[in-house]
């Protein structure tokens, strides 16, 4: 479900109102001039932030006090998915006059919302954003930006304002009825650190809840933290099966470290999918070179990011309040090589 978005941004007057100080004052405090007492300089940054007022940098400087502007707030670049989610933006924003800004969060709740508060400053046109997890004090400044918000890749969760992606439980889920379904019972599973990552964590516990419907419980488990790389997944599906090497299958959380795993096993002569089944996530192109095809799940990026973008572009084009929207998208699972057919 979603919430309906203000139909006006806040002013100094609401964070005056809530502080009990005057329109002035607040100015000053916000913008870290004049002398203001410490107890009333607290005063005011508690009532802005309880508010989710953002301080406009642009103010009396344009007319509209918006700038064609649309702020992409994204975890990593780093990742393979992100950039296809960016082409996607891109590509619907090519034939108006909105322009995509980049902020990176590194998955760290704190740092995407210092990104927000900087980016909001500059009153862009409008916000996509990764994931439906933010802070209070983010929920906050989106709820009250008076602009289109758009949360992407995830829908599991309550937006702020419009929502497009796919249900990383459901995803989950999916993928573990298929490894069943072909017979595989010893499984391992390797992926992020789960606080980090609440997508991963999500596909995580679908897939859990599935096995468990199915009478299986994961055997074995790693989390790693850093960037996926096929170095990592290497590493990874070495000491997972040395350690516990009756498993038949692993499930690895994304197509990266899956495909380090894959060519991992191909060199030690291990047969993939006969003695161990293996699947990731993502859908990345990096899996169309391997020797064998790594079953996967498509997450829809592309889709995600022109439908995120068109959601903004359209709110901006007709200038108006629109009711909030949210598209849920079905991912594709892909059997590749790797998971075993009766």
């Amino acid at each position: 479900m979603s919430q309906v978005p203000p139909k006006r941004p806040l002013t100094l007057r609401d964070v005056s109102e809530a502080s009990g100080v005057s329109e002035m004052t607040v100015s000053r405090v916000l913008r870290n001039r004049g002398d203001v007492s410490i107890a009333t300089r607290e005063k005011v940054q508690a009532a802005a932030k309880s508010l989710g007022y953002v301080p406009n940098k642009i103010a009396g400087a344009l007319a509209s006090q918006r700038v064609n502007l649309v702020a992409v707030i994204i975890p990593s670049m780093s990742n393979m998915v992100f950039p296809e989610v960016m082409t996607g933006i891109s590509q619907h924003l090519e034939n108006t006059d909105l322009q995509p800004v980049i902020g990176i969060t590194d998955y760290l709740p704190e740092k995407e919302e210092a990104v927000l508060y900087e980016m909001l400053s500059w009153r862009p046109s409008g916000v996509i954003i990764a994931g439906v997890e933010h802070t209070d004090s983010a929920r906050a400044m989106m709820a009250n930006a008076g602009i289109p918000i758009v949360e992407i890749m995830d829908v599991d969760g309550l937006a702020v304002d419009s929502m497009v992606g796919i249900s990383h439980r459901r995803a989950g889920r999916k993928m573990a009825e298929a490894i069943l379904k072909y017979g595989y019972r010893s499984i391992g599973f390797m992926g992020t650190q789960m606080p980090l990552d609440h997508r991963a964590r999500k596909r995580f516990e679908g897939f859990t809840e599935a096995l468990a419907k199915g009478g299986i419980e994961i055997a074995d488990r790693e989390f790693y933290s850093g960037g996926s790389a096929l170095a990592k997944g290497r590493e990874m599906t070495q000491a997972m099966l040395e350690r516990s090497p009756d498993l038949d299958f692993i499930y690895f959380s994304n197509d990266m470290i899956g495909a380090g795993g894959l060519l991992w096993l191909l060199e030690q002569g291990i047969d993939v999918p006969g003695q161990i089944g293996l699947a990731g996530f993502n859908g990345v192109d990096l899996i169309d070179g391997l020797p064998k095809r790594l079953a996967t799940m498509d997450a829809c990026r592309k889709d995600i990011g022109q439908m995120a973008a068109q959601i903004v572009a359209d709110r901006w084009t007709e200038g108006a309040v629109q009711d909030p929207v949210s598209h849920v998208l079905t991912p594709k699972l892909s059997l590749g090589d790797t998971l075993k057919r009766k």
